[in-house]
């Protein structure tokens, strides 16, 4: 039997250490504090992040890329979230919603359209699946329709929670062509819109984290799409949507567990410096418990995501791996900043500190883009039990 190996090769270290001083230098903490506060979208974080070569990260050489796979995805996701928390999405939804979706299922044309513009950040995707009605339940609740028109289709509905699609170039649409069969997983398609499109609107939505990285109601009115814009086969858009599941909650994994780290380091420098009672606050039991705690579930985070990211990257099954990641990555980031916010006292209350910052960005991934719940059933699912919903 070969034994197990949790080490990196010497490439991704050299990834993870290239990535940690980027953040250091372009985006440390307190840049990623007033960036957040100030509510607009970091225009110029993003060509930094470009420029750096990290939004080519996971596409092939030959398409201007970086190279790579999910698992060195997964160290740019953690890195950059240790001091950007939810922001990193930035990066994210590039690298998932377009990137990803066109390497994997964009024909010919649409890779050398695409990807290159993606990985030199000239082209911006957002992703549109959700609606209005919807949440976790999606297929049932898809009412957003594109039918057939000369050269295309016309999409009409509304979507929410579209996150950058007010400065996005294009955004990526499911939406439905076919209402024949029963089956309401079949007769999905996924578009790539314009953004700019005639009868297009996209409105943020205020929200409590993540507030530079607008989450967007879109509205689609009688909207023109050329069938070249087409991704993958028409009719088969949630087989397409599923296949990338897995690697989606690998990389919100990433993010928990770099936020995990974010809250680490300022629980335990401020617990050094803080005095009381004559002492360091660290000496007192119970706050130094509940950072023990904070690190135990990092380690542990970070062995999940890994493993997940593994599996997926392998081809071996790995939606339980993936999903037990998500659920409880996302459980121990906001469980973990809540403690750090108690360990500041009032100024974790203050958002002149990160603590606030984490918690507010972190308590999104207990909701999307799976509820804990449903990732609780999926899992007692595969243990054998009967479908609860």
């Amino acid at each position: 039997m070969t034994g197990l190996s949790f080490d990196l090769t010497q490439e991704q270290e050299q990834l993870r250490e290239a990535v940690r001083d980027f953040t250091e230098r372009e985006c440390p903490k307190d840049v990623a504090r007033r960036l957040e506060a100030a509510r607009d979208f970091p225009e110029d974080l993003a060509r930094r992040i470009a420029k750096a070569g990290l939004n080519g990260i996971g596409i092939p050489e030959e398409y201007g890329g970086q190279g790579g796979d999910l698992l060195d995805q997964t160290i740019v996701c953690e890195e950059l979230s240790r001091t950007l928390g939810g922001l990193a999405w930035l990066w994210g939804i590039n690298v998932w919603s377009g990137a990803r979706a066109v390497l994997h299922h964009g024909n010919a044309a649409q890779k050398e359209r695409y990807l290159p513009a993606v990985a030199s950040g000239d082209l911006r995707f957002a992703f549109a699946m959700t609606e209005p009605a919807g949440g976790t339940d999606v297929l049932r609740a898809m009412t957003t329709k594109a039918s057939p028109a000369d050269g295309g289709y016309v999409l009409r509905g509304t979507k929410i929670w579209s996150t950058t699609a007010h400065v996005a170039d294009r955004i990526m649409v499911t939406a439905r062509t076919s209402s024949d069969d029963p089956k309401p997983s079949r007769g999905l398609t996924i578009f790539l819109v314009d953004a700019k499109s005639s009868g297009l609107t996209a409105t943020p939505i205020p929200k409590i984290g993540m507030r530079s990285l607008g989450s967007c109601e879109v509205v689609f009115d009688d909207v023109f799409v050329p069938a070249e814009d087409v991704l993958g086969q028409v009719g088969e858009g949630w087989r397409q949507v599923t296949s990338s599941l897995n690697a989606e909650r690998v990389m919100v994994a990433a993010m928990c567990t770099g936020i995990l780290q974010g809250v680490l380091e300022d629980a335990v420098a401020y617990a050094s410096q803080r005095h009381a009672f004559g002492k360091p606050i660290g000496q007192m039991q119970a706050i130094q418990h509940g950072i023990a705690d904070i690190a135990m579930k990092h380690e542990t985070a970070r062995l999940l995501t890994y493993q997940a990211a593994w599996l997926e990257r392998s081809g071996k099954p790995s939606g339980v791996a993936a999903t037990t990641a998500k659920c409880l990555t996302s459980e121990w980031a906001v469980e973990s900043a809540d403690f750090g916010i108690q360990v500041l006292g009032g100024y974790g209350y203050a958002e002149e500190f990160d603590m606030q910052r984490y918690w507010r960005d972190a308590r999104l991934y207990r909701i999307g883009p799976i509820t804990n719940e449903m990732a609780r059933n999926y899992i007692g699912e595969s243990l054998g039990l009967p479908r609860s919903f």
